[in-house]
């Protein structure tokens, strides 16, 4: 935990791989990754699920397990909104993921229904301070990365909010904040400037690079399930290639 905290001081972003299985964790450490974390998106299709805590949290914890298993880099774990509307189910949760190993993970701030939906600010900066109590009474301590999905959902006046949560999860005990999505480079100033915890972006195509976002104080970026899903569209061309020229040899060249 605390080798943890310390990658999120360093004068280069800490550029998280978002991984998925046992494979992929040994090719990001192989790769030179200092930290890993698991893709909630990528673990649900790969076990066939939809996103959005539709695969049980059971089968979760199986695969971090086996990607804990493999490889010696901290892990952070995304845990969608807690697989729980409970604090206190959520923070057993964690202290479950905790025993495996992982020494953090990201909680978000909206539900899926038949929509996603925010949850309204006050009301999960008040499950955070109850998860810190509760993970406190456990003797869990870990990274609680808190992602906003302001940006995601493309709400109106996204900025604004965005610094009012930082500043309310910064005040009940979150460790970093999340933000998927943003990419403007004024947008991303103005949430580090207001808020003293490692703010964390994600890869998107017009995401600046991380000596732009170095410079703008950005402290983690996240490649999220982008990778998953590019190398399974490869998978898919070339099982396509190999059934139109009704050979084998495109697995080998």
């Amino acid at each position: 935990m605390q080798e943890f905290k310390k990658l999120h001081q360093q004068d280069k972003p800490l550029l998280l791989a978002n991984v998925w299985d046992a494979p992929s964790a040994k090719c990001a450490e192989q790769a030179g990754y200092q930290a890993l974390g698991t893709s909630s998106a990528a673990i649900a299709s790969l076990l066939g699920y939809e996103d959005g805590e539709q695969m049980p949290f059971n089968e979760l914890a199986f695969m971090v397990g086996r990607i804990a298993a493999v490889m010696s880099l901290p892990l952070t774990v995304d845990i969608e909104a807690g697989y729980s509307r409970d604090p206190q189910v959520i923070a057993e949760n964690i202290k479950q993921l905790s025993e495996l190993g992982v020494v953090g993970v990201n909680i978000e701030d909206s539900i899926v229904g038949e929509t996603r939906t925010l949850v309204e600010r006050e009301s999960f900066s008040e499950v955070i301070l109850q998860l810190r109590t509760y993970l406190a009474e456990f003797g869990v301590d870990i990274f609680i990365n808190v992602r906003s999905d302001v940006f995601f959902l493309g709400i109106e006046g996204a900025r604004d909010e965005a610094i009012l949560r930082a500043k309310s999860y910064q005040d009940v005990g979150a460790n970093g904040v999340f933000f998927p999505c943003v990419t403007c480079e004024e947008d991303i100033r103005a949430i580090v400037e207001a808020t003293s915890l490692p703010v964390n972006v994600m890869a998107m195509p017009d995401l600046p690079d991380t000596t732009v976002l170095a410079d703008l104080g950005v402290k983690r970026v996240s490649t999220g399930n982008f990778s998953h899903d590019r190398i399974y569209g490869q998978l898919t061309n070339l099982l396509v290639d190999i059934k139109a020229k009704e050979s084998c040899q495109p697995l080998f060249t």
